[in-house]
């Protein structure tokens, strides 16, 4: 039963700290970080390149397509060369000399050079105008390979920086999982009476895959955008600082534009992150209670339950779509506004001689690239917002500190021995010689105890029962045995020590509990059995199953003990599921044996099998068993 449904998936978490969210992250990418490097280094190079590309192209218009004629501030310029471009022609060798001589007309200048102007090249014959430019084609051609070379590059290094990226995010995400299972491992069972499974499956499974879309879609591409950010503002201020500072008046628009939106998306991500962990538990819950809903006819309502569900996670997906769809089209509109103005005050300084048309067309391309990265950013931050809002939740699971091991025995207990872990006579070594319960009490919710001041000793090989009506607390003394839960106040004693005071797995070791409804995997029924001791010889395991009354069961198998049972053993009886946990038990040869009657849901025959069975596994041990039928309490030596 889930005291606090929500847990802390519905806690509010206040304000965000991106940075420290991603600090957190840094143990887990530090193996990589050579990865990393070479990605960035990488992304260093492509931002390179691309800044390259429009500059090639200002060279070619400037210097081969549409060169200028004479110095831009030259102190004296011919009559009709002014507001007038014009192709410079070199008449020292003798193809452009006689070229030139054809048409006395449209050339201007002596000496070395002379000038046509660009209105009058039409005027010259195909041949003759080949000729004229056929060093201004050499030099085209050898910029459009230097183009295609860089592009080339610019590809291969983006191929190797993408697979670099992936594989140190998916090995990140991969130490992230393992760690975070390996967390919830080791979580008091108290923490999942109170969590619900579908959630945390989310945090497992959703929630690891944005992070590792953080990291693959993200961060290097925030790299490579803030680099070329940087590079082309450095450009255009080159180019000309003028016209470079009047365009970027429009960036503190953007800033804005970007942090009004930026609060409400990563809102909206956190409820998203709810709802669907929300719709994973309600269908975990449904699978696992279909048979009820079935039974009881709910088939109508459980659906109208999820529908609620699903229209809120659906309205929410409506506003993270409609603040994109507001946010992204405003960059897009500031981004044109920016090149509106540099065609009005570019044009202006190009037609007045003050700006080459090279340099107005690379201008022009690389305020476009300057504002490709601002939508790349504004694209990734929906990733980045929904992936911290995951992380968010992800490092609170890892926060949550709710492990038996880390609770030690309270101080000022009296009468317990301290603990040897080394050396001769240290506990894992020593045989069970007593179990003592002293004045536990133990409550679930505050105030209201279900066990209080209970009292009691079992000595080595005694079997004690304890029966009581329903809900009188009997499996939650078993259950403090193994510390699956621990006392709110007074001790548990093994051998006169605290066992809070011992390892964890050392006090689990000496022991084996066959539940009342207990549990078997997905798996081989052999492994099921030697779930607890692997590596059983055949002659080892053909003795647990004749003791324990499973070689009929096993017998009528398709492949015998190598049968695959179905998610939770749904194909077996309960009564043949009680029996593989028995054997189960048996195969860890315990010294204690914790047993929480079974045998009320099954027929006679089948009692009889496991009551057979639990004799073979009481003998010689140690055993304290809830009893809810005189047959089983009758063997007890004490009740």
């Amino acid at each position: 039963m889930y005291t606090d449904y929500g847990y802390f998936e519905e806690d509010r978490l206040g304000k965000p700290h991106d940075l420290k969210l991603l600090l957190r992250l840094y143990p887990f990418s530090r193996p990589y970080l050579s990865i990393l490097a070479l990605s960035v280094v990488l992304v260093v190079l492509i931002t390179i390149f691309d800044l390259a590309l429009p500059y090639i192209t200002k060279i070619a218009i400037d210097r081969y397509i549409v060169p200028w004629a004479a110095p831009r501030h030259a102190d004296k310029v011919h009559p009709a060369e002014e507001n007038s471009r014009r192709l410079q022609v070199d008449l020292t060798t003798d193809e452009t000399a006689v070229i030139a001589g054809k048409y006395p007309g449209l050339f201007i200048g002596s000496g070395d050079a002379a000038r046509i102007s660009y209105e009058d090249l039409s005027k010259l014959r195909k041949e003759d105008l080949r000729a004229l430019r056929r060093n201004d084609r050499k030099g085209v051609g050898r910029l459009a390979l230097i183009f295609v070379g860089i592009v080339l590059a610019g590809y291969g290094c983006t191929f190797i920086q993408i697979v670099a990226m992936e594989y140190a995010g998916q090995r990140i995400m991969h130490d992230l999982r393992v760690r975070l299972y390996t967390h919830i491992q080791g979580l008091s069972l108290a923490f999942f009476t109170r969590n619900p499974l579908g959630r945390l499956v989310t945090r497992v499974t959703n929630d690891i895959q944005n992070m590792n879309e953080l990291f693959t879609s993200v961060i290097t591409f925030v790299f490579k955008d803030i680099f070329l950010l940087i590079g082309i503002a450095g450009v255009l201020l080159s180019i000309n600082w003028r016209l470079a500072l009047v365009s970027f008046a429009i960036i503190p628009v953007v800033v804005v534009v970007s942090a009004f939106f930026s609060g409400r998306a990563r809102d909206i991500f956190r409820v998203l992150r709810t709802k669907i962990a929300e719709i994973n538990t309600r269908l975990s819950e449904s699978i696992g209670g279909m048979m009820v809903i079935h039974l009881f006819n709910r088939q109508t309502e459980n659906y109208q339950q999820f529908m609620h569900l699903n229209h809120e996670h659906y309205l929410a997906s409506m506003r993270q779509v409609r603040v994109f769809a507001l946010f992204m089209p405003a960059v897009e509109l500031l981004g044109i506004v920016a090149i509106a103005v540099v065609i009005y005050h570019g044009g202006g300084k190009t037609l007045a001689g003050d700006l080459s048309l090279g340099e107005l067309v690379a201008f022009m391309s690389y305020l476009r690239m300057f504002f490709q990265p601002i939508r790349d950013i504004a694209e990734k931050y929906h990733i980045l917002q929904n992936a911290m809002a995951s992380a968010e939740r992800i490092f609170q699971l890892l926060d949550t500190r709710e492990n038996r091991e880390a609770k030690q025995r309270p101080p000022g207990e009296s009468g317990v021995v301290p603990t040897r872990r080394n050396g001769s006579g240290s506990f894992p070594q020593e045989a069970l010689s007593n179990i003592v319960f002293k004045a536990v009490s133990f409550s679930y919710t505050p105030d209201e105890p279900v066990l209080d001041r209970i009292s009691f000793r079992v000595d080595s090989g005694e079997t004690l029962a304890v029966v009581g009506p329903t809900g009188s607390g009997k499996t939650t003394l078993l259950n403090l045995i193994p510390r699956f839960y621990d006392p709110v106040s007074g001790a548990i004693l093994i051998n006169n020590r605290d066992i809070r005071t011992l390892p964890l797995s050392a006090v689990r070791s000496k022991m084996a509990i066959v539940m009342q409804e207990p549990f078997l995997f997905s798996d081989t029924i052999r492994n099921n059995i030697t779930f607890g001791k692997r590596g059983l010889s055949k002659t080892r395991l053909d003795h647990l199953l004749k003791v324990s009354h499973c070689e009929s069961l096993v017998a009528k198998m398709p492949r015998g003990v190598d049968t695959v049972l179905t998610e939770a053993a749904a194909s077996l009886s309960s009564g043949e599921r009680q029996l593989i946990s028995i054997a189960r038990a048996l195969a860890c040869d315990p010294e204690l044996i914790l047993f929480d009657e079974a045998t009320s849901y099954i027929d006679s025959d089948t009692e009889k099998k496991i009551q057979d069975a639990l004799i073979t596994l009481m003998e010689g041990r140690t055993c304290i068993l809830v009893a809810h039928r005189l047959s089983t309490a009758r063997n007890a030596t004490r009740i």
